[in-house]
């Protein structure tokens, strides 16, 4: 494993860096659930675009640079450090995009990609149902070929962003006679299609970023398949691929961040010379190296031209178990002051609210620990 960055790699932070010193909007001072904070991730958006800083690992005849998985990291890690704003259209730009450039037809690359880069069209992944979401092949919304369209009827859930999304990247059962994984059809679908319907799931966060998707009677050109019929599992795989390819820079970061203001806090309460709360500590440090050493690991090995391992799904699921026992040892050393939604000691509640999803999305965790043993250690099915 090489840690250290080429001459080529420091001069594209150093590069990123002057460049967000500059071009970084100022923090969003309203609701973040408005349609103005929505506007404003845009606006955001296509400033990163027009800078060259979206798409970095896309082909540069799609917009992007064509550099490496070394790039895209720093540019998440330098993002993360600047507290930037999120980017909106990220499952487009980092799950449905990559997917698009490499299974797309020439029309649907040029349709699609340059307004997924400017943020004028959001993307949502619309797999997950609510009898399929860990057995992602066992979907059942339905697609009927009728001419050249099909007839889509069904539900998703869990669906990121879909109530200010313009279009989703769609799962669907076009042939239930043969075996579940063959069966299945990936489809482009215009969120304004007459049929479609979303309804927000608030979580006890309050958040609403995620939601339920209702399919009635949707007609979907048949030229908007992406792949092939009854090929889109293949397609959903290549997806998936792309979305945990880059979850450590950025992730390692935002903890590492977590970590500081835990350590903050203790010191403004008092209680830093507490030796619990010194262990709870020095044992969150630790996580935290051995998540920074697992991501390095699996990115030189990109790096180097090889085939990703099995580091994604052990870094998703090393990455939900570490947030969720970092947010539980906040609660313990703040105590009481952990429950406030103001001031100073704001993230930590909201933090330990959210964390409870870690270990459902992106794959459960029960999911990941069956496939590492199955594909990774080669130990026998459980069934």
């Amino acid at each position: 494993m090489d840690l250290t960055e080429s001459p080529a790699e420091q001069a594209f932070r150093e590069e990123l860096r002057s460049w967000m010193a500059a071009n970084a909007p100022a923090p969003f001072d309203g609701d973040t659930h408005s349609l103005e904070y929505v506007d404003y991730l845009r606006t955001w958006q296509r400033t990163l675009a027009e800078g060259g800083w979206l798409g970095i690992t896309w082909p540069k005849e799609y917009g992007g640079r064509g550099l490496s998985p070394v790039e895209q990291t720093i540019f998440l890690e330098e993002m993360a450090k600047a507290k930037a704003p999120p980017i909106i259209g990220g499952v487009g730009i980092g799950l449905i995009g990559p997917t698009i450039a490499m299974i797309g037809t020439e029309k649907q690359q040029e349709r699609f990609l340059a307004k997924m880069l400017l943020g004028e069209e959001i993307w949502a992944q619309g797999f997950s149902e609510p009898n399929a979401g860990s057995d992602l092949g066992s979907l059942s919304t339905r697609a009927v070929r009728d001419g050249d369209d099909f007839i889509v009827n069904g539900q998703k859930t869990w669906t990121s962003y879909a109530h200010v999304s313009d279009w989703i990247f769609l799962l669907v059962r076009t042939d239930p006679e043969v075996h579940k994984y063959k069966g299945i059809t990936c489809l482009l679908v215009d969120m304004k299609s007459e049929g479609v319907s979303v309804r927000p799931l608030r979580m006890m966060s309050g958040d609403a970023a995620f939601n339920e998707v209702f399919f009635l009677d949707v007609r979907v050109p048949v030229s908007n398949v992406l792949g092939e019929i009854n090929g889109g599992w293949n397609v959903a795989i290549t997806a998936l691929m792309h979305e945990r390819a880059n979850l450590g820079g950025a992730a390692h970061v935002l903890l590492s961040q977590f970590l500081a203001g835990i350590v903050r806090a203790a010191r403004e309460l008092g209680v830093a010379d507490d030796p619990l709360v010194r262990q709870k500590i020095a044992h969150a440090h630790l996580g935290l190296e051995v998540f920074h050493m697992t991501s390095s690991r699996a990115l030189s090995k990109v790096g180097k031209g090889e085939m990703p391992g099995p580091e994604g799904s052990i870094l998703k699921l090393f990455w939900s178990d570490l947030n969720q026992r970092m947010v539980q040892w906040a609660e313990e050393i703040l105590g009481p002051y952990g429950q406030l939604s103001e001031g100073v000691f704001e993230p930590f509640s909201y933090n330990y609210l959210r964390s409870r999803g870690n270990s459902i999305e992106a794959g459960t965790d029960e999911v990941l620990k069956n496939t590492i043993a199955y594909r990774v250690l080669g130990l026998p099915k459980s069934y």
